[in-house]
Formats: C-alpha cells, sequence, structure tokens
C-alpha cells in the first residue's frame, strides 16, 4: 500500500512510531499485543463485505437471472482492483487533533455499519422471489459502494499498522492483513452461505428439519452492521493516534503537495517502457482463465450443486495457502522468479475443459440427496489443481514484482503495479459472464413459435406466456471455454518470449532516475 508518510532530515527525533520504538531488527511482539489484536480485527471487519459480496451472486444465480447481469454486478470487485487512484488523498489529508488515519477509519466504518443496516431493511425484497426479478441495479450500486469503503478502509489501516506497531513488528502487519482479511471473508462468504442455507443446516446441524437457515442475509447485514458502528465508537474514544507536531504545522498545505507529488511519480513510473510492457502482460494474461475463473462455480450451481458446498471447498485449503509460499520460495528467490509463472500457465489453462466437463456430467451425477462423496472428492481435486496453479502464478510474480521496484519508491511502485493485476483479472471475469449469454443459443419449446430464439426479453416473455420454455440449444459456456483455451495457448506464445526478455533486463530498466525525478 502507498504511503506519503514525510521523511524525517537525519537530524530530528524519530516520531514515526506511536509508542517511540526504533527499530531494533529482532520481532518482539510484547507490549504489541493489543496494538495486533485491533489491527487483526479492523482487518477482519475489512473483509465482511468482500465476502457478502461474493456470497450475492451465488444467491441469485438460481433466481432467474442473466449472466450478463451477473457481469455488471461483478463490477462491484473493482474498488480494491483502483484504490490507488484516490490512496495519496486518504494518505495526504487527514484533521491532526483526530488523528491522520482515524480521519478516514472512523467515518468510513460508521459509514459501512450504516449502509448495512439501512441495506438489511429492503435486502429481502432487492433479491426478488419466485413473482419478481432481483433488483440488480439497487444491489450493485449498494454493494459497489459497501467495497469503496471498505477500500478507502484498507488504505487507513495499512497506514496506521505501520505506525501503530513498533518498528521491530511492522512486519506482522502484512500477516494481520492476509489472516484478518481472509477470517473477514471467510465469515461473511463461506460462513454466511452455510447458515443462510436450509440445505446445510438441516443436514449437519438441525435435528428437525425447517425450511429457512439459520439466518438471512437481512439479519446477517443487521449484525454486521451494529458490530462496525459499535467497535467503531470504542476505537475512536480508546485507540489514539501519537501527534506529530512537526507534521500537524501547514499540514493541509504539505498534504496538498504531497498528492501532487505522488500522482507525479505514478506517472514517472508508467512511462518507463520496461513498465508498459510489464503491464500490457499483466493486463492480458488472464483471458484465457476468466471461463473458468468467472463463470464455471455459476454453471455448477446452476447445474445443481448447493452453493455451500463450493463455499466450504475452500476451508480444507487454507494450510496449503499457507505452506505453499515456503514451498515455492526456492523457485521465486532466483533471476527468474516468473519461469515458474511460466510453466503453470499451461497447466492453468487446462482447468478451463477439466472444469467444463465437469459441468456437463454434472446432472447425471447428482442424486436426490445432494452430491456424494465421490462427487465432492472430484471436485475438490479440481478445486485444488487451480487454485495451485493460481497460488504459484501469483507468488511468482509478487516475487517478481518486489524484484524489479525501484526502492526509492518501493510502496507507490508496488501498488500500482498490484493495481494493474488485479485489473488484469477483473475485467476478463466481467467480459466472460458478459459474453455468455451473447453466445448462448436458445430455442422456444413450442413448435408454432420455432422461430423463436429467446435472444430478447420480449421473446422470452413470448414464450413463457404461450406456455412453453426456453431450451438451451448451445450453452455459451462451452464455446467460451474453447475461445479461452485457444486464446490462452496463442497468448503464451507471444507472452514466454516477452516475459523472458523482461527477466533479462537490468535494474536500471525499472529505476525512475533513469528518466529524471
Amino acid at each position: 500500500m502507498m504511503s506519503l508518510t514525510k521523511r524525517k532530515r537525519s537530524g530530528e527525533k524519530e516520531v514515526l512510531l506511536e509508542n517511540g520504538e526504533t527499530n531494533t531488527g529482532r520481532s518482539d511482539i510484547k507490549g504489541d499485543e493489543i496494538n495486533i489484536a485491533v489491527l487483526l480485527f479492523l482487518y477482519t471487519l475489512q473483509g465482511i463485505p468482500l465476502g457478502l459480496a461474493a456470497a450475492i451472486p451465488m444467491l441469485l444465480q438460481n433466481r432467474g437471472i442473466t449472466y450478463t447481469q451477473q457481469a455488471e454486478f461483478s463490477f462491484v470487485n473493482w474498488p480494491f482492483s483502483v484504490k490507488l487512484l484516490w490512496a495519496p488523498i486518504v494518505d495526504a489529508l487527514f484533521w491532526p487533533e483526530f488523528g491522520r488515519r482515524k480521519t478516514w477509519l472512523v467515518p468510513v466504518q460508521y459509514l459501512i455499519g450504516i449502509v448495512m443496516i439501512i441495506m438489511s431493511s429492503s435486502i429481502t425484497e432487492w433479491l426478488g422471489s419466485e413473482e419478481q426479478a432481483p433488483a440488480m441495479m439497487i444491489l450493485t450500486i449498494s454493494f459497489l459502494f459497501l467495497n469503496f469503503l471498505a477500500a478507502t478502509q484498507d488504505i487507513a489501516v495499512d497506514g496506521w499498522a505501520l505506525t501503530m506497531l513498533k518498528r521491530c513488528n511492522v512486519g506482522h502487519a502484512s500477516t494481520c492483513n492476509t489472516v484478518g482479511q481472509t477470517a473477514g471473508f471467510f465469515l461473511g462468504y463461506v460462513l454466511f452461505l452455510a447458515l443462510e442455507s436450509p440445505y446445510f443446516c438441516n443436514k449437519y446441524i438441525r435435528t428437525v428439519p425447517e425450511d429457512t437457515g439459520l439466518v438471512t442475509l437481512s439479519s446477517f447485514l443487521l449484525f454486521w452492521g451494529w458490530v462496525f458502528i459499535v467497535t467503531t465508537t470504542i476505537v475512536a474514544v480508546f485507540k489514539h493516534e501519537a501527534n506529530d507536531s512537526a507534521n500537524i504545522k501547514g499540514s493541509q498545505v504539505t498534504g496538498i503537495k504531497d498528492i501532487v507529488n505522488a500522482y507525479k511519480q505514478l506517472f514517472t513510473i508508467v512511462k518507463l517502457p520496461a513498465v508498459k510492457t510489464l503491464a500490457l502482460v499483466l493486463f492480458t494474461a488472464k483471458l484465457g482463465f476468466c471461463a473458468s475463473d468467472a463463470v464455471s462455480g455459476l454453471k455448477l450451481v446452476e447445474a445443481g450443486v448447493p452453493r455451500e458446498d463450493l463455499a466450504l471447498l475452500a476451508v480444507p485449503l487454507v494450510p496449503v495457502q499457507i505452506i505453499m509460499p515456503v514451498i515455492l520460495s526456492k523457485y521465486t528467490t532466483g533471476p527468474t522468479p516468473l519461469s515458474l509463472w511460466l510453466r503453470a500457465f499451461p497447466l492453468r489453462l487446462l482447468v478451463g475443459p477439466l472444469a467444463a466437463v465437469l459441468v456437463a456430467v454434472t446432472p447425471s451425477l447428482l442424486g436426490n440427496a445432494g452430491p456424494s462423496y465421490f462427487y465432492l472428492f472430484i471436485l475438490m481435486c479440481l478445486y485444488v489443481f487451480h487454485q495451485t496453479c493460481l497460488y504459484c502464478m501469483f507468488v511468482a510474480v509478487m516475487a517478481f514484482f518486489a524484484k524489479v521496484s525501484d526502492p526509492s519508491v518501493g510502496g507507490t511502485y508496488m501498488t500500482l503495479l498490484n493495481t494493474v493485476s488485479n485489473l488484469g483479472t477483473n475485467w476478463p471475469n466481467t467480459l466472460a459472464l458478459w459474453a455468455i449469454d451473447h453466445l448462448t443459443y436458445k430455442k422456444c419449446s413450442l413448435t408454432n413459435l420455432s422461430d423463436n430464439t429467446c435472444a430478447t426479453a420480449l421473446e422470452t416473455e413470448l414464450c413463457k406466456n404461450s406456455g412453453g420454455t426456453c431450451d438451451v440449444r448451445i450453452d455459451g459456456f462451452y464455446i467460451e471455454t474453447i475461445i479461452c483455451l485457444i486464446a490462452g495457448f496463442l497468448w503464451l506464445q507471444w507472452g514466454r518470449t516477452t516475459i523472458n526478455r523482461l527477466q533479462r533486463l537490468p535494474a536500471s530498466a525499472w529505476q525512475i532516475g533513469r528518466l529524471g525525478r
């Protein structure tokens, strides 16, 4: 995360840290236990709206919405990818008397809580019913705003972590981020889908079956809305930031200068030829994966797999995600970390056709009692294979970012590259969802309406009102899978050469000093 903390002259007293500690090299969490707990909790809160935003498409999939509408909703995932656009503003503008980070953290978290409480009163109606279609526009706007607030909270917490902890413990901030956000996402996605599902609750929790789950989306939003408000009040009252008198004086004027300088710095980095080429690679690399990444899960739900079973697949992989970086470190610490990325790329491309085959056979493998253990085992194997390929590529590209980033602007450099990488994930996924409807060929089941292809809402309504159904003759998912597979291997022919060339570039090719500062 980009930081605009003002650097002190060598003769001045170190004032960066709240507790007055300087860097002694060795980590010592004694005295920092409460600070670590606060950070962990703040990052956990941040993961709640992210998890809920991931759960909504699963809830909507069997409620008659189109994949074009799913594509529109997928824009709610974009704020975290583009937070670099307003991060300099959050870092530089603040109310000194209240605290540099609390200036943003407190009102943003209050807003998240208030929005959640307001949404809880209408969310059931927005999700629609058998008689009423979901209100996709208001759902998309609401969760887009929630994730925008969560992304802003992330900027503030990332910055506060650098000063809340003792210098020797700053390294624990990334652990708090990873563990906390993962825990929050788990609560908002996996736990919510499980407790909301009558199928899951009746099978694993209740002795007497009921028609509803233990929670509803409305009650879940209401509960966490109040949690945000209460805990934010506690943080606002009891958790203080150290005042930096040197920063307070003329802070608004300096803040504006910091914002301008930050954007100038970003523009300077983007002008580097090496960065331009890397950005093109990152922005296009995941086109071959978008069908399997964005659509296959929804297709499995459409085929009858309980959405909570899909969500629970993530649980056994947590230990794998912890161990994987240690195992992969020997492959990513050398001069060519992206070699691992290139080896994992074709394997990840194979996930697409494997997922398509599984989607095709799922209806015949599912029984009346739900997925068998054999089916879940097959699904788990495919999921582990996909996540292993994905994680190999993620660890490798992060190692490459760390290797090439100019140390003089390391935070800004890394954040910029991460932003491009995240955008390179989001836009293909949105495109993949949008394209499904346009690649799918349907036909009305009635013989007297054989020319009706259900291509528009009017044709679909005409077919249904006449007593027919719109039968899928060619599923766009399979066409898209083939297109992605071909596009992925074609891209690899260009990408392998380009990436190897980037890895051979000298360090000077990545430094902004060569363009002048």
